[in-house]
């Protein structure tokens, strides 16, 4: 079979790092998305005949996570029909992109759960990289001052989308420390680097998001290490409070709670059918326009009405259910804890659901696209003996 040779599943395998690490690292957006088409679409459209057995699989395996999705998708194409979007046949498209993404997984399932991770330790080692770069450019080579927010480099230039797509690479760093000596020094480093980028990003909601999911984190890992990150998250949040205050607070709560009230009255305005997909709007609050809601759940009722939400709703528990179901192998904790982390990011700013892969992605898509892979993940017995066992 094609998607069982080695060049083909080390042709996808590189398409899933290139999605996590050149959002960051390729030299323009067009050539990002140019390399998701080659690395990531093309291999799966190629795969896809030979592999239709597995698709058919992963459908029986998981039915109502992916009859959510198709839902989901159905919905936001029939909602084109209402639609004011500029160019409804783009809209549609990125339907199809969102599609051929998800089916990526069950193909990239066939590697093992072990190969999986590694190719996300790949992708967030990059990652740390690029918030290294991104540091030493903007307050090195632009000579911003300190206190500016941090802008990134390539698509992560956003401080708070920025900062989300780095609070994941950190969750798929925290929890596998190397063994070699050597190398967890440069695993160090690495976390360093992401958490500083984290940190001169001044995104409270990303870093609310990720502290908040590495404190919650010994609920499911139930280990020493975890208890460690947990207890050092919270000191450093602490100190943070205290040293920078100021920083932290000067923004008040960004219009949020304005903002959230202005988008009740919009969703009322269109509770069954919302604006349709691809529709654009903006949020008129204390004598301010804003261009989305600032939040995934209500721009996806804005958008398409509360079926879609309600939808998305279905996708996102049934996610977590079958994470939950993995609960016992690494991977599963691992994903469980990016889960919790996603949702948290999803009620600050995140307000892209269906458009090209983006920054948005990380917190949406991709964790219900690793959730697809799990049925092929073989069982990791003592999970959390093999964090202990890497110290």
């Amino acid at each position: 079979m094609l998607y069982q040779k080695s060049w083909a599943q080390a042709w996808l395998g590189f398409g899933l790092v290139w999605f996590l690490a050149a959002i960051a690292l390729a030299p323009s957006n067009k050539v990002y998305q140019q390399g998701l088409v080659l690395f990531l679409w093309l291999p799966t459209l190629v795969m896809a005949w030979s592999a239709r057995q597995v698709i058919v699989q992963a459908w029986r395996r998981q039915p109502a996570l992916w009859g959510s999705v198709s839902l989901l998708l159905a919905w936001s194409g029939l909602s084109l029909v209402w639609s004011a979007a500029e160019d409804p046949g783009r809209e549609a498209k990125r339907l199809l992109y969102i599609l051929v993404f998800l089916l990526a997984f069950p193909l990239l399932g066939q590697l093992g759960q072990a190969r999986i991770r590694q190719l996300l330790l790949a992708g967030s080692a990059l990652l740390a990289v690029a918030a290294l770069v991104s540091v030493i450019h903007f307050y090195g080579v632009l000579g911003m001052p300190l206190l500016a927010r941090l802008e990134g480099i390539g698509e992560i230039s956003h401080p708070i989308l920025g900062a989300y797509v780095i609070g994941a690479a950190v969750l798929f760093l925290l929890y596998e420390p190397p063994r070699q000596r050597g190398l967890q020094l440069l695993w160090l480093a690495a976390l360093v680097c992401l958490g500083l980028f984290a940190m001169l990003s001044q995104s409270r909601g990303a870093i609310l998001a990720l502290v908040l999911t590495v404190i919650l984190a010994p609920l499911w890992f139930r280990d020493r290490h975890s208890r460690v990150f947990a207890m050092l998250a919270a000191i450093a949040t602490g100190l943070a409070f205290y040293l920078v205050y100021d920083v932290i607070a000067h923004r008040g709560s960004s219009y949020r709670p304005e903002i959230f009230h202005a988008v009740v009255d919009m969703i009322a305005a269109h509770p069954w059918t919302g604006l349709g997909l691809g529709a654009a709007y903006d949020v008129s609050a204390v004598g301010k326009h804003f261009d989305h809601t600032h939040n995934m759940f209500t721009h996806i009722a804005v958008e398409m009405g509360l079926p879609g939400m309600l939808l998305w709703v279905m996708v996102w528990l049934y996610t977590l259910g079958e994470i939950v179901r993995a609960r016992g192998t690494l991977f599963g904790k691992i994903l469980l804890g990016f889960w919790v982390y996603s949702t948290l990011a999803m009620q600050f700013d995140a307000a892209s659901l269906t458009g090209t892969p983006r920054a948005e992605w990380f917190i949406s898509w991709l964790p219900v696209g690793l959730a697809m892979l799990l049925p092929w993940g073989s069982a990791e017995n003592g999970a959390c003996g093999k964090i202990s066992g890497s110290t």
